[in-house]
């Protein structure tokens, strides 16, 4: 059965792509999980979150954003003080101050899921050249996300980390072609040809550059 290279190096990385990554996410305390386990990320590898996913799920409530953002100073020192954790304050607090602002959004448009599935009006973008190995870190979809959740006060919210996310939730499918779960993950979305604006030098992502 082939995979995707990056998920072959550990039983925990294989699970996660088999089971997860890609598969569209409609589910907001799975969202917030998979975001601010992006924030968790930021200048460290993905191998790491996923290694370390129970001891963040046991830090942050399971993700659930309600209760974070209630989070006091107490709950930051027993974060700090967990056997295993990634000791980063300013990461921690990104994590309580982002669940703030995720609630904002939900408030504002019903659902964290109805709003980060609006970009692609639902539908789950496929990349020509992806499937083959040419994923870029960032593109136009991912600037113009990243904009708009910096907007709203999120924060580690750069353009590299969401278009991580993107992946993650489904909105881009970039498995491989040859990968099983390609065209499984195709099959149960309503998957697209991306428009050519939101490809890797397209007017939305000039514009998000500032060029």
């Amino acid at each position: 059965m082939n995979r995707c290279p990056w998920c072959t190096c550990n039983d925990k990385m294989t699970r996660y792509h088999d089971e997860e990554w890609g598969v569209p996410l409609h589910d907001d305390q799975k969202q917030f999980e998979f975001l601010m386990m992006e924030v968790m990320q930021c200048g460290l590898n993905w191998n790491m979150m996923i290694q370390k996913r129970e001891i963040f799920r046991t830090c942050f409530d399971n993700f659930d954003f309600d209760k974070v953002a209630e989070y006091s100073e107490d709950d930051i020192d027993r974060i700090m003080n967990t056997e295993g954790m990634i000791r980063s304050r300013r990461k921690i607090e990104a994590v309580i101050h982002n669940a703030r602002c995720f609630q904002k959004i939900r408030e504002e448009f019903g659902s964290f899921s109805k709003y980060i599935w609006n970009f692609t009006k639902g539908k789950t973008y496929l990349y020509a050249g992806h499937q083959k190995g040419e994923i870029p870190a960032r593109n136009g979809l991912s600037d113009k996300v990243s904009g708009d959740l910096k907007k709203r006060g999120m924060k580690y919210m750069g353009s590299v980390t969401v278009y991580s996310h993107l992946q993650a939730c489904g909105i881009i499918n970039d498995h491989l072609e040859s990968c099983f779960r390609y065209a499984e993950l195709v099959g149960i979305s309503d998957a697209v040809p991306a428009p050519w604006d939101l490809m890797p030098g397209g007017p939305d992502s000039a514009l998000e550059r500032g060029s």
